[in-house]
This record gives structure tokens, sequence and C-alpha cells, in this order.
């Protein structure tokens, strides 16, 4: 009887998962890792919020005073 012999395409697809899988655990901790601690002080100091958010709420900014600007009612 003949032995069922794997195919190196099967074994190169594991590999390629492998790599994504870990590829993404590292992102992971990373962009976790900046989260937790990374922290910046607005104004008097009593306000703390991390990086990701400091980013949204600028970008929350631009998008609301460019919409101001297109609804105003000059032509």
């Amino acid at each position: 009887m003949k032995t069922h012999t794997p195919r190196p395409q099967l074994r190169r697809r594991h590999r390629r998962g492998q790599a994504m899988v870990e590829y993404s655990f590292i992102n992971w901790i990373l962009v976790f890792g900046l989260i937790l601690t990374m922290s910046v002080d607005f104004g008097d100091g009593k306000q703390k919020m991390n990086v990701i958010d400091a980013f949204l709420r600028a970008y929350q900014v631009y998008y609301d005073s460019f919409y101001f600007v297109l609804n105003l009612p000059f032509p």
C-alpha cells in the first residue's frame, strides 16, 4: 500500500500562516504597550489621555472645523 506524502505547497502555507500570526501578535503587543504607557498632559495636568486619544481628538476638531466652514451661508 502506498503512503500519502505531504505536498510541499501545504507546508509553505502553514509556515506563512505562522509568520502572519507572529507578526499580528507582535503588532498587537506594540500598539497595546503604546496605549498603556504613553500619556500626555493637557493644560493643568489633571487631564491625562493616551496618544491615540489625543490623535483622535485632534482629528475630530479638524473634521468639525472643516464642516463648519462648508456650512457657512456665504457663497
